[in-house]
């Protein structure tokens, strides 16, 4: 059934709904965030059946969501937000992604950048001959299996025991850097296997490293209390768990299409392939998942070092350290309150290509923060602005606390291919 801009009902500018009466097999309402021009371009590939399919799983609980920078993606769309009720809901990979835990981590300096302009392309070769990148690339830390496993259960944190970074790191990462829940030992062998070398990587597509400056404040009172300034240097890092997550999405996907049955799980996209969320398979993938999240952060926190060290070499102790602003995830599951009905309730809530924007006073945030409400980190597309956002608690009933996770696409890969020369743009950005 082809979705048109007549089967929306329109909330507001920014917000339009597909009715739960819209297809038969729908659990709960659809709703997307956008203006009305973003909504053309959503409507040029498959997200808006995407997202219906969404809204026919199991448990799903007020609507399913998709953010402003929507495109297509494998079973939920890119953007793409559900909260499921723990007992009676299902927990999809499809929903979190093949790259869990691909986030953003932003580094301030206490520098101007125009105090260390001559320093900049030095700094930038630096840091790329530190971090590694590109499809496949090994790092220069590798840990032994026992050591691979403790970091798995561990996260940044144990990146912080073995040196890689200060005590007081942990604090400004989402989760501080580790999931509890995580269980190496229901992460495949083969997805340890390519994940061995890949610490402190940054991979390929669309991760990057970036030297940037602060451009403009909009809002000072936030600014101020995550340490911002008018033409300020910082460094966004934006990478996730490379070969090691991307299989154990791979592991698990199989392994939940084949458990589908014995639940009665039937699906209109094989792609959600999912089971319940406190069924074996179910727990089985959250633990596997919360250990590819660790990698995740562990990978950011060793890429973080890696950057120190280089702005170590070339600018010295006078230019200051390096301090975490904030890093988030934007493919993930993770277990959070909310008010369903008007009672509080544990929801697993899937966002993928979806940011946590956590509002003033939640006590997940670190103290400095809790006035505020939480640093949203929001990359541009390459040679475009990136920003930093703050959560509100009005999200919490509009989006379970969850904003936009970049720039979005506006055409496929293959189709920028076709229009782009890599020369041409370096040529821009130069």
């Amino acid at each position: 059934m082809n979705i048109t801009k007549n089967d929306l009902k329109k909330i507001n500018d920014f917000v339009w709904e597909i009715p739960k009466s819209f297809r038969a097999d729908m659990r709960a309402p659809a709703r997307i965030f956008a203006t009305e021009k973003l909504l053309e371009e959503i409507f040029r590939d498959r997200s808006m059946e995407q997202l219906v399919n969404v809204a026919t799983l199991p448990g799903i609980q007020k609507h399913a969501l998709v953010m402003p920078d929507a495109h297509e993606g494998y079973g939920f769309p890119i953007g793409g937000v559900a909260a499921m009720d723990l007992d009676e809901g299902v927990i999809s990979p499809g929903g979190i992604g093949y790259d869990i835990n691909c986030g953003v981590r932003l580094l301030r300096s206490p520098v101007k950048w125009f105090e260390v302009e001559d320093k900049l392309e030095e700094l930038a070769t630096e840091i790329y001959h530190a971090v590694p990148s590109g499809l496949g690339r090994g790092g220069r830390l590798v840990f032994d299996k026992n050591k691979f496993d403790l970091m798995l259960g561990g996260g940044a944190g144990y990146l912080v025991e073995e040196g890689f970074g200060k005590e007081n790191d942990v604090l400004h990462l989402e989760a501080q850097g580790n999931l509890s829940q995580a269980d190496p030992s229901l992460v495949s062998n083969e997805a340890k296997r390519r994940g061995k070398d890949q610490l402190g990587t940054l991979g390929s597509g669309n991760h990057f490293l970036e030297v940037q400056r602060v451009d403009e404040i909009f809002e000072e009172t936030a600014a101020k209390a995550f340490g911002l300034f008018k033409d300020q240097l910082v460094i966004l890092i934006h990478t996730g768990s490379r070969g090691l997550g991307h299989q154990i999405a791979t592991d698990y996907i199989r392994l939940m299409m084949s458990a589908m049955p014995k639940y009665g799980i039937v699906l209109p996209d094989r792609e959600l392939a999912c089971a319940p969320f406190r069924s074996p398979e179910g727990q089985q993938y959250f633990a596997a998942m919360c250990a590819g999240a660790n990698f995740a952060w562990a990978n950011r926190q060793t890429i973080t070092h890696w950057i120190r060290e280089s702005w170590r070499k070339v600018l010295g102790d006078l230019s200051g350290e390096l301090e975490i602003v904030y890093d988030v995830a934007h493919n993930i599951a993770k277990i959070e309150r909310y008010k369903i009905d008007g009672k509080e309730k544990e929801l697993c809530v899937h966002r993928k290509g979806a940011t946590r924007a956590f509002g003033a006073g939640n006590s997940e945030l670190p103290d400095d923060y809790k006035g505020v409400g939480q640093p949203v980190l929001i990359p541009g597309s390459m040679g475009t602005a990136s920003y930093v956002l703050v959560g509100t608690n009005e999200s919490a009933g509009l989006s379970f606390s969850t904003s936009c996770h970049g720039a979005g696409r506006r055409m496929s890969r293959h189709g920028a291919k076709k229009i782009w020369r890599g020369s041409d743009l370096k040529k821009q950005l130069e």
